[in-house]
């Protein structure tokens, strides 16, 4: 049973029209599969069916421990997503509900490379001499999520020094308990700070300030 009907499928393959260059999925999961493993598994394939763009590459987390260690995975069901270039833009959980959207944005940013930042935001970047880390917790039936989530992707596609996770949070109680996610979406900063809700680029800037 698929889990992108046809309607879906037929929008896909137009959006995926704007793709400029291919992207690389680097997919990691484990023969026995986790709870969400085999969704997240079949859904990637069903994506990167709808384009000759896409290239799915599936990894064992133990089997292919050198490659999680590359990447820096430690947990699992995980997606890289790159050029020949990483950027440091993953996802941790299955990317579903509203979490689709983000997936496709993470694609679009990848392949065009157009960030839509603001010149401030930028600048910003430009100057950081020190290593940023967003983990942004978020739930598949959060609508303000993916704001969150495609923000800290597009920061970190722009600039070496960030790297940007979503997490979701119900697959990850761990570290929801660990970072105290009473609510989504949360983005967590280099462990120590915090940014509620989907706030606006500057906001998030002010509290990166913060931390460094």
């Amino acid at each position: 049973m698929t889990m992108l009907n046809k309607k879906v499928m037929k929008e896909l393959k137009e959006i995926f029209k704007e793709l400029n260059k291919d992207i690389t999925l680097k997919y990691f999961t484990q023969e026995l599969e986790c709870q969400f493993c085999r969704d997240t598994r079949q859904l990637l394939e069903e994506v990167s069916g709808a384009t000759g763009k896409i290239k799915l590459e599936i990894y064992d987390f133990i089997g292919d421990k050198a490659e999680a260690e590359k990447y820096g995975i430690k947990r699992i069901p995980a997606i890289v997503v790159m050029d020949e270039k990483d950027y440091g833009i993953r996802f941790y959980g299955i990317p579903g509900g509203y979490e689709f959207s983000s997936l496709i944005e993470a694609f679009k940013l990848v392949s065009t490379g157009e960030t839509g930042l603001q010149q401030e935001t930028k600048d910003f970047l430009d100057s950081l001499d020190k290593d940023v880390h967003l983990q942004v917790f978020v739930t598949p039936t959060c609508p303000y999520c993916p704001g969150a989530v495609i923000l800290g992707h597009r920061m970190a596609y722009y600039s070496p020094k960030v790297s940007a996770d979503m997490v979701e949070a119900s697959e990850f109680p761990e570290l929801a308990v660990k970072y105290n996610v009473m609510g989504v979406p949360r983005t967590v900063i280099n462990e120590t700070e915090f940014q509620e809700g989907a706030a606006p680029e500057q906001m998030l800037i002010e509290k990166i300030k913060k931390v460094l």
